[in-house]
């Protein structure tokens, strides 16, 4: 059996959306996949014959509110420091794209879930959380801080 062929393409999708237009978290994530999928379809020569296309998206709810990645360290402290010693949510949305061939994505079959999953922080210090931030892990998604 062989393994499977894929690129990994990074979605140009601006992720804009207002948020107060989805009644639910979940509902955010999944349009964000979406558009993230379509924007990558869009720009996939047909003679590259994908014929799926994987977006994703994730996001922290914490109080009925969802958070952002961070945009410099200074949030990222502020978010993390928020987030310590309380439950927050996490929702991951996916979207499956298959072609048709095409690059009409009017004819693509679309597939969408998401997941839940509740997260317990502990009580941060602050120079734990200094660490983590060294660490880049809570970058923006260009990897790195303005």
């Amino acid at each position: 059996m062989k393994g499977l062929n894929f690129d990994v393409i990074p979605s140009r999708f601006e992720e804009t959306l207002d948020k107060s237009a989805f009644k639910h978290p979940y509902e955010y994530v999944l349009e964000n996949s979406k558009q993230k999928a379509l924007e990558v379809a869009g720009r996939i020569d047909e003679s590259n014959k994908a014929n799926l296309i994987i977006g994703a998206d994730t996001v922290v709810v914490l109080d009925k509110e969802i958070l952002e990645k961070p945009k410099d360290k200074d949030n990222a402290f502020s978010m993390l420091k928020s987030l310590s010693g309380k439950d927050h949510a996490v929702f991951s949305g996916v979207t499956l794209l298959q072609s048709d061939g095409t690059k009409d994505t009017r004819k693509a079959n679309i597939t969408q879930f998401y997941e839940e999953t509740l997260v317990s922080f502990a009580n941060l210090t602050d120079s734990v959380i200094h660490a983590y931030i060294a660490t880049g892990e809570p970058m923006d998604k260009a990897g790195s801080y303005p």
